[in-house]
């Protein structure tokens, strides 16, 4: 049988490994935004499951609420960026299709003897 400090503390590991798992996703984002990786952006943009947490986790222990109330500030920052990059990338992609899609001007050339 376990104890209840037993218990605590193996929730607390547990929801550790689940923060840093989702620290290092937003540091890959960040990365993959820093590094102008216009796929890897566009991946991240498709991304489009909520994080549920395993019900085996039980609540987040207390002294995890602000590191998670920190992440969670980091990760709102990283989609707001994404999402403004992908916005970007689509109006060059616009402007790219209506540049290439407009008649271009025929050059004219009279032949005539001044």
């Amino acid at each position: 049988m376990t104890s209840p400090r037993s218990s605590e503390v193996d929730r607390r590991a547990e929801w550790t490994v689940v923060l840093e798992e989702m620290e290092g996703e937003v540091i890959d984002a960040e990365r993959s935004i820093r590094g102008n990786r216009a796929e890897e952006i566009a991946a991240w943009g498709r991304r489009m499951e909520d994080w549920v947490p395993p019900s085996s986790l039980g609540p987040l222990p207390m002294d995890l609420r602000e590191r998670a109330a920190r992440l969670l500030q980091h990760q709102l920052a990283v989609a707001e960026e994404l999402v403004e990059r992908i916005t970007q990338s689509q109006r060059q992609r616009d402007l790219a299709a209506r540049m290439a899609y407009r008649p271009r001007p025929v050059a004219a050339f009279v032949d005539r003897a001044l």
